[in-house]
């Protein structure tokens, strides 16, 4: 059996308040979305031969970005459907109707990271996307993520564009033909932490 000195023991001690003073993992940044200076927008074709613009003004999220390993970062988004704005209060209120986004049945829309990777620029990540009781999976590539700290509150932004179509998504593909199949997404998403 091994004979421990007194000076071993303090050693041993010492030794062990070091490690248990260092991390073992580096702490992810949280932040929130910024809804005053972020935006969801969205186009869609009219009758082939010009697009009607839109936009969401309820948006929420979260994102967590580990600057050593990137592939431990995560990003969340909740939209709510009803929010849809197109500056046409008859138009708006028709996209909330079960033959465009349904929003009494699927009052969200929200994108889930799954992996993220670091490139070039800002980060790719897979994740869901869910919209009108549908997931698939889907790449964003973010650009951008560089933080900027303004007067005591520290931000980072990224932003991207998707091309989605809605008969991937379960709507009524008798709507499809004045408004296109396909509509592209916008995102500009600021976050904040203290």
């Amino acid at each position: 059996m091994p004979r421990f000195t007194s000076v071993s023991i303090f050693l041993l001690a010492i030794g062990m308040l070091a490690n248990a003073g260092s991390p073992t993992a580096s702490a992810a940044d949280e932040y929130d979305y910024d809804l005053v200076h972020s935006s969801v927008s969205f186009k869609a074709r009219h009758l082939d031969i010009s697009w009607i613009h839109g936009r969401f003004n309820d948006v929420a999220g979260k994102f967590s970005l580990d600057r050593e390993d990137p592939t431990k970062s995560t990003f969340a988004l909740t939209i709510k459907a009803d929010s849809v704005d197109t500056a046409n209060k008859a138009r708006d209120e028709h996209l909330r109707q079960p033959d465009y986004f349904d929003t009494k049945q699927y009052p969200t829309i929200e994108f889930k990271s799954t992996s993220t990777k670091a490139i070039e620029g800002g980060y790719e990540v897979t994740g869901d996307f869910t919209m009108h009781g549908t997931t698939q999976k889907i790449i964003l590539v973010l650009k951008g993520g560089k933080e900027h700290d303004f007067k005591g509150t520290k931000r980072v932004a990224f932003s991207t564009e998707l091309a989605l179509k809605r008969s991937d998504y379960g709507f009524d593909k008798k709507a499809i033909g004045p408004i296109g199949d396909k509509a592209l997404i916008m995102i500009d998403c600021e976050g904040v932490r203290k």
